[in-house]
């Protein structure tokens, strides 16, 4: 059985078509957050930093379908 979602070392989104969105979506709060980010890698950044942009737009996903949720969108 295959595990299509098996993410062996690369980025593999579950709606390929949201990639372009999701990257300015990172780069609007890394912005926010002051973390600098450049196109292409951005190995460089310390733990502390990447970490800081994932939790953060994971925060701001979550808050957002709380919204919807309570809308009843």
């Amino acid at each position: 059985m295959s595990n299509q979602n098996s993410n062996s070392g690369t980025n593999n989104m579950a709606v390929p078509e949201a990639k372009a969105a999701m990257n300015r979506f990172k780069e609007e709060v890394a912005s926010e957050l002051g973390v600098p980010l450049k196109d292409g890698y951005n190995g460089d950044l310390t733990s502390r930093q990447a970490g800081s942009i994932g939790g953060e737009m994971v925060k701001k996903m979550i808050m957002k379908q709380e919204q919807q949720m309570s809308s009843g969108q």
